[in-house]
């Protein structure tokens, strides 16, 4: 359903890229958060938490409540499905159906909770590596939130952090127990749990991009017509578990750009093979299939099948803070500028739908969306 990872260039530079697969479009909203925000995250029975952005972040997000006449949606009501602050921070939310259903945390009621809704404004808007995101998590209860929009499921969700220097950092909620992860291969995708990847990696350590081309056997001489053998041992399914191993193996195999923009193409090409294309798998209401990986998110009762699909892909330069967009209905890339927003005077929101078919340098289109 999600594909994340991270690519390091000749110079150990770092770039992000993440696709974002479901069966339908959604109300996705890019928007630019200026530093200097107010936030604030409330769970019932606590006190709210508030807190400031130091950080300008540039965000695809979701709205977190149905709007009303009398209390209409503000960008505070819009939650960060992925982002990256003007420090080269990046946050990722991805699918995790088994995230919530469990025990929690204890928590005295007069102690402020961060709601996991609120992690992409709280991680982006206040700290710059993923050690400061690491140490801040020590002292700051999470809790996850039954989501209206999802009809009362609990966060079905986990999530990613990276930095520039390549850092990788993983926050999961097995049963409704936060659990945290250093992330050594920078590869996040959906479940099982995060460990369980590292583990099954370990079913791969015959791994190379070095074609063997030809073998023995017994007085046979066997040849390939042409290259590419070395990628026959890679899961071919679109499962969480293939994925995941794919995603490793490009990551660790890609040839290392010498630029910056041929880092961004490299990457690009990368995220390409997580591509999915609508109908390439179904799955029938009566069947078995578990589709419908985000919980609580349903097909209309018109749809005769199901498909996953990419809804969007995201490229980051974590380096020079640029980001980049795509749709289902492009094949190119809109892209962003952080540093050149600085001056946009305001909270700017962008429906996601707007860049179908736009490309290239999109930052003037997204400052003329500044937010009333």
């Amino acid at each position: 359903m999600c594909t994340s990872l991270i690519y390091l260039d000749d110079s150990n530079k770092a770039y992000f890229g993440r696709t974002l697969e479901l069966t339908s479009d959604l109300p996705y909203q890019l928007v630019y958060f200026p530093a200097k925000l107010g936030f604030s995250s409330e769970l019932e029975g606590h006190p709210a938490l508030t807190y400031e952005s130091r950080y300008g972040v540039l965000a695809v997000t979701m709205p977190g409540r149905m709007p009303s006449a009398d209390a209409p949606l503000g960008f505070k009501d819009l939650k960060v499905l992925e982002g990256m602050n003007d420090q080269g921070l990046t946050f990722s939310l991805l699918s995790y159906p088994t995230a919530g259903g469990g025990g929690h945390e204890v928590v005295a009621a007069t102690q402020a909770v961060l709601s996991a809704s609120d992690l992409g404004t709280w991680a982006l808007g206040q700290f710059a590596t993923v050690t400061e995101v690491k140490s801040a998590l020590d002292d700051q209860p999470v809790l996850l939130e039954a989501l209206t929009l999802l009809g009362g499921v609990e966060s079905p969700f986990h999530y990613v952090v990276h930095d520039a220097s390549g850092a990788s950092f993983v926050i999961e909620f097995n049963n409704g127990e936060m659990k945290t992860y250093d992330n050594p291969v920078g590869v996040m995708t959906n479940g099982p749990e995060f460990s369980w990847h590292l583990t099954n990696m370990d079913n791969y350590s015959f791994l190379s991009n070095v074609d063997k081309s030809s073998g023995t056997f017994g007085g046979y001489h066997a040849r390939q017509p042409d290259s590419g053998i070395a990628t026959a041992g890679l899961p071919a399914s679109n499962t969480s578990v293939g994925r995941f191993v794919r995603a490793a193996y490009y990551a660790q195999f890609a040839e290392r750009a010498k630029t910056p923009d041929l880092a961004v193409m490299t990457l690009a090409h990368v995220m390409n093979n997580f591509d999915r294309p609508r109908g390439i798998t179904i799955d029938y209401p009566s069947g078995d299939g578990g589709h419908l990986e985000v919980a609580g998110l349903s097909q209309g009762s018109d749809e005769t099948y199901a498909t996953e699909y990419t809804c969007w892909t995201n490229l980051s330069d974590l380096d020079r803070k640029r980001f980049y967009l795509r749709t289902y209905r492009s094949l190119n890339y809109a892209s962003f500028d952080l540093d050149a927003l600085v001056d946009a005077g305001g909270v700017c929101v962008l429906p996601v739908s707007h860049l179908d078919g736009l490309y290239g340098d999109a930052t003037t289109t997204l400052k003329d969306a500044k937010a009333a």
